[in-house]
């Protein structure tokens, strides 16, 4: 065991002796593709088809290791046409890359750029807006479709709609859901407490326990949050009231405060303290705002 070790290490002393600032440079590079890789592919909703072609690498080196001469064939043959089946199948992934790749002026601005607000700011006001809003729409029978997006990003799902970029605000909103704006009939999503883009297309759930009851728009509610981990809030044109659709299941019948506090539960956990601070400074605000009515 110790000879084992010796060898380990005298092996890895011989790697660093020859290691110049080349290597570091080539390392680098590859670490950058890969993790730009990882980026764009989390961004999209390829990451089941990365998970498949995993799954496709591990059953050949199974087949060759316990010598399945029949599956080693099938694998073989489909990897010798690996390169043009990657391109195909992730052609609009690949195609947003080169293309994000190509503005790398918007990169060196993001990253340059400084603002004095923090996230959890607009964040916190995004959710304090939504909920504001919710509640008139509530009262009004106005259907609305709000989506916050978490760690799944929603690129595909932004492009079918409008690209706005906009800061929420109560009279924004309402001017997006108002029954004969453009807007209305699609969903907003909302990414970093900002409107990302408005009028956008939700997969319909194909789940046959959904009740016959429900509408396009909470159908389409369950759908996205069947496939990624957004939150999406929904008002019922029909009867004003407010749902919250999480992770396939649709939960009921809440009020301006009580959609508040579980908006804030749900984005922003581990930020209890933080989120306690800024619950008292949005509730304050409503209570004034209250009492001038």
């Amino acid at each position: 065991m110790g000879e084992v070790f010796r060898e380990a290490l005298n092996t890895v002393w011989s790697t660093l002796k020859t290691f110049e600032f080349k290597d570091a440079v080539d390392i680098l590079i590859v670490a950058l593709l890969l993790y730009y890789l990882f980026r764009l592919f989390r961004q999209s909703r390829s990451g089941q088809l990365v998970k498949g072609v995993v799954i496709l690498l591990i059953m050949f080196a199974i087949s060759a290791i316990a010598n399945l001469t029949m599956v080693r064939f099938i694998l073989k043959s489909v990897f010798e046409f690996f390169v043009i089946i990657l391109v195909v199948v992730f052609q609009p992934e690949l195609r947003q890359g080169l293309e994000r790749l190509g503005r790398s002026n918007m990169t060196l601005r993001n990253f340059m750029n400084s603002n004095s607000q923090s996230p959890e700011t607009f964040v916190m006001k995004a959710i304090s807006d939504v909920a504001d809003s919710c509640a008139i729409f509530s009262k009004s029978r106005t259907g609305a479709l709000i989506v916050f997006e978490r760690n799944s990003l929603l690129n595909e799902i932004a492009g079918t709609g409008t690209t706005l970029n906009s800061e929420t605000s109560p009279a924004l909103l309402g001017n997006i859901f108002y029954n004969k704006a453009p807007l209305h009939d699609g969903a907003m999503i909302i990414r970093d407490g900002k409107i990302l883009s408005a009028g956008c297309i939700l997969p319909l759930t194909k789940s046959l326990d959904v009740s016959p009851d429900l509408g396009t728009r909470h159908r389409a509610a369950i759908g996205l949050s069947e496939e990624c981990d957004a939150v999406v809030v929904v008002v019922s044109e029909e009867t004003g009231n407010i749902s919250i659709a999480l992770g396939g299941r649709l939960t009921r019948d809440y009020n301006r405060n009580t959609l508040y506090d579980r908006l804030v539960e749900l984005i922003i956990p581990g930020e209890n303290e933080r989120s306690n601070l800024f619950s008292s400074i949005f509730r304050s605000r409503k209570e004034k705002n209250d009492e001038k009515e």
